[in-house]
């Protein structure tokens, strides 16, 4: 079952126990390891794991992340349909992964987003 939080985390251990820094605009949901995004951008161009999602952003687990401030192209599957989006790498963790902004989100990608995060934040 996906667990809920608040808080400003920016990595995976973070997101369960709350930071610092304040409060995020969005609930943020741990996923299940059954959801992947595809990512691009700077020279990567690969699938990985989701760890948490927001209406905000999204943490995905990969071992190299690049550098925060990297623009990256976003693709996953949500019930419904694809969202595909633009993001911003805003934190990373050596080895485990990255904390992404999004920069765009249109309408119809924002409407499957939306749903999905009601279904999960039931």
């Amino acid at each position: 079952m996906p667990s809920k939080t608040n808080d400003s985390p920016s990595t995976p251990s973070e997101m369960a126990e709350g930071s610092s820094s304040g409060k995020r605009r969005y609930p943020r949901i741990a996923l299940p390891k059954g959801m992947w995004v595809a990512w691009y951008g700077g020279a990567e161009h690969q699938i990985s794991r989701v760890g948490t999602l927001s209406m905000g952003g999204i943490f995905i687990c990969a071992p190299t992340p690049p550098l925060p401030g990297t623009k990256l192209k976003l693709a996953f599957e949500v019930p419904g349909g694809e969202v595909q989006t633009e993001g911003i790498v805003r934190n990373i963790e050596a080895g485990k992964g990255m904390g992404i902004q999004f920069a765009r989100l249109n309408a119809k990608d924002r409407v499957l987003l939306q749903r999905l995060m009601n279904r999960l934040l039931r």
